[in-house]
């Protein structure tokens, strides 16, 4: 079959593709700006709703406690029940998990148990799928046990699809936050420098930070929602720092907690602070920088080297040959 669609990729029909290929392209790069929505509109005003969450939830547990009401219940459906037939909980539901999770901006019950149960399931999928493939589309040579000792080895690495999705969307997210953080810090820092409270400061940065990181953005509500709500401000600035898993952000929460335990003007840590995260991004930008020479000997001995050489010696073999 492999053979039968390499034989129909006549150049007409790869050019056709090609040229398909390029339109489809081009017509989505002139739609896009169009057709996206707002999303910093709409995940600012789920991060508003945040602290009337926080306090349902303390609310309930309070009621739990006093016999007269329960906590939320688990979201229902295929996946949960999957998950407590199999009793999961047990197995994956660890802090650390959840703090990935947490890391990666999925927060809740249904993150948690999609999670667990593509844990898994993701194994099974790919088997089956490496199974249909090597014994219906495919056609191999290899003995039928060879072909069961590939699928198990890919449902193996299936295994571990669901982590390396999860650490996909950190490394993006703390990318995303990385590069935003100085400029919020420094407007930060202006924000209390003019009188503003530290919760007022967190609500007014995240609003204008938006545009260039919606991660930070949210992060940042998130925060103010917990300053506004939680009885020890302390935790508030730890979670900030867990949240993301940066080390920039973490030192910026122990410089605020240490601010508000001795008393020292906040303004002058965070002015350090934001000294001190902008050196972080130029020494992470100067190292792409020396970086980039080693990654580019390769490409340049592949594609630029021939054409030079052709270029150059072109001529000089067309005159040769015309002598002949």
């Amino acid at each position: 079959m492999l053979d039968q669609i390499i034989s129909l990729l006549t150049p007409q029909i790869v050019v056709t593709l090609l040229a398909a290929i390029a339109a489809f392209a081009t017509t989505l790069t002139v739609l896009m700006p169009v057709l996206s929505r707002d999303r910093l509109s709409s995940r600012m005003q789920v991060m508003a709703t945040e602290r009337e969450k926080m306090r349902a939830a303390r609310l309930a547990d309070l009621a739990k406690k006093d016999g007269s009401g329960k906590l939320r219940t688990a979201p229902k459906g295929f996946m949960q029940e999957i998950v407590e037939k199999l009793n999961l909980r047990s197995v994956f539901e660890t802090e650390e998990v959840r703090d990935k999770l947490k890391m990666a901006g999925l927060r809740g019950q249904a993150p948690l148990v999609a999670y667990m149960f593509f844990r898994v399931a993701m194994p099974v999928i790919i088997a089956f799928v490496a199974l249909f493939y090597l014994f219906v589309l495919a056609d191999y040579d290899y003995p039928v046990l060879v072909k069961i000792g590939l699928a198990v080895g890919a449902g193996y690495i299936g295994f571990y699809v669901p982590n390396m999705f999860i650490e996909n969307l950190v490394q993006r997210r703390q990318t995303s936050i990385k590069n935003s953080f100085p400029d919020a810090l420094d407007m930060l820092l202006i924000c209390v420098q003019s009188g503003m409270s530290i919760e007022a400061a967190f609500q007014k940065v995240s609003g204008e930070v938006g545009s260039q990181s919606l991660e930070l953005a949210e992060e940042l509500s998130l925060t103010t929602a917990e300053l506004s709500y939680l009885q020890d401000r302390r935790q508030a600035f730890e979670n900030l720092g867990k949240r993301t898993g940066i080390s920039g952000i973490k030192a910026v929460a122990t410089a605020l907690i240490q601010a508000e335990r001795y008393g020292t003007p906040v303004g002058q840590a965070l002015r350090a602070m934001a000294r001190e995260n902008r050196d972080m991004r130029m020494a992470e930008a100067e190292k792409k920088a020396a970086a980039l020479p080693p990654k580019l000997t390769v490409p340049m001995i592949i594609f630029f080297l021939p054409v030079l050489f052709v270029v150059i010696l072109g001529p000089a073999m067309i005159q040769v040959f015309d002598y002949r």
